[in-house]
């Protein structure tokens, strides 16, 4: 089920457990299992979910713990565990921190993935923004930018069909080095994370997608606007699937504390803010659902597929 500028308004979400920042998660993802996080993909597949995504820091520094926790769960081994308990939902990283890593070093594991389920990768990418975790691996903090935009070109080539792919930039290069499995994709979709203007200029120059971080709705037009500017200015004909990350979702009316910022009610209501989205230029939205415990999520998540999805392109 591709992603398609051109198609109806789809939506994934962030998975829950494997990330757990104060800012996001549950009081009960703290306890949860593999087998929450399995239940939760098989929910996902079934209820027609178009993806499921996975965050990506290596180690988290004891000054940003307590915000930040860290549980982070690797993302291709965890996307690759919930790749063989599901079907259809795509898979994405978002976002992978591909800088802290060579680009060939990155497109091995993708590719692997790709290829084993079946050709359902989303590969995210971003820049990072912890400090401490670059200067343990020996990456570039300060010039991450360029890094990432470089990075992103050589994995196009590494990603792509040819079994010895070749690519020669300031960083990286490499010609000659074969990499078997390719990938299932004749492509494999990129999307960039981000809504500094460095990253909205790199999503539209190198990106087949924008994945938006913290834009408030009102916002986005004019970061929509400025992403179309830039890739017309570029010359990049190809369309490109523009992101958003919406408030946290609640179907139906709890009886208990949502917090003030979450969208609850009727499906019919929240299906008309929503749709809010498409009319902006937005193809696919992220939805993150309060709940207490596994089986409220999996309800909200059936719950809005089910009542509030067949709404959303009226």
């Amino acid at each position: 089920m591709p992603i398609l500028p051109a198609g109806p308004l789809s939506y994934g979400m962030q998975l829950p457990i494997q990330s757990q920042s104060a800012i996001y998660a549950e009081p009960w993802e703290a306890a949860a299992t593999p087998a929450d996080l399995v239940e939760i993909a098989r929910t996902a597949d079934r209820a027609g979910f178009t993806y499921l995504a996975s965050c990506d820091h290596v180690a988290i520094p004891r000054r940003l713990a307590e915000a930040m926790s860290t549980v982070w769960y690797d993302p291709v081994a965890t996307l690759a565990f919930l790749a063989g308990v599901t079907e259809r939902v795509l898979l994405m990283s978002h976002v992978a921190v591909v800088g802290l890593r060579h680009p060939l070093a990155t497109a091995k594991q993708y590719a692997t993935l790709d290829h084993l389920s079946g050709g359902r990768l989303i590969l995210g990418v971003g820049a990072g923004h912890v400090r401490e975790e670059f200067d343990a691996l020996g990456a570039d903090f300060a010039g991450r930018g360029a890094v990432l935009d470089e990075t992103v070109d050589a994995l196009k080539a590494a990603l792509g069909p040819e079994e010895y792919p070749e690519f020669a930039g300031e960083r990286f290069a490499f010609s000659g080095l074969g990499q078997l499995p390719r990938p299932a994709q004749a492509r494999v979709p990129v999307w960039v994370g981000g809504s500094s203007p460095a990253a909205v200029r790199r999503a539209a120059v190198r990106g087949d997608g924008w994945l938006p971080q913290g834009d408030p709705r009102a916002k986005l037009p004019a970061q929509i606007a400025r992403l179309q500017a830039l890739r017309e200015e570029a010359g990049v004909e190809e369309p490109i699937v523009v992101g958003a990350i919406t408030d946290p979702l609640y179907v139906g009316e709890p009886d208990w504390s949502v917090g003030r910022r979450t969208l609850s009610g009727k499906p019919e209501a929240l299906a008309e803010s929503l749709r809010e989205y498409a009319a902006m230029g937005v193809h696919q939205i992220q939805v993150r659902f309060r709940s207490r415990g596994r089986s409220e999520l999996t309800d909200q998540m059936a719950a809005f597929a089910a009542d509030v999805a067949p709404h959303l392109d009226r």
